[in-house]
């Protein structure tokens, strides 16, 4: 699964062959999230509160790459929250 990107302990990943709704995947500490990039909320799984409110503002930020990279199927880099 690829790594799109890492901060504060978080890794956020997609895979290649994903049903939909669009979404990505947060991790942290052995936890594991789905993120809805059209709602901009979680479907699944949960993260602590403060990481929670990272993967959110990090969303924010790069909600038109991240749809970019799910309607294309090609998975880059993004910059990390800083």
């Amino acid at each position: 699964m690829p790594e799109i990107s890492r901060f504060e302990g978080i890794v956020i990943t997609m895979y290649y062959r994903e049903h939909s709704p669009p979404h990505f995947h947060a991790e942290y500490g052995g936890v594991e999230a789905l993120f809805d990039l059209n709602e901009g909320a979680f479907t699944k799984g949960a993260l602590p509160s403060k990481q929670a409110r990272l993967v959110l503002a990090w969303y924010e930020l790069h909600r038109r790459e991240l749809l970019q990279m799910w309607d294309s199927k090609i998975f880059g880099k993004i910059k990390p929250l800083s």
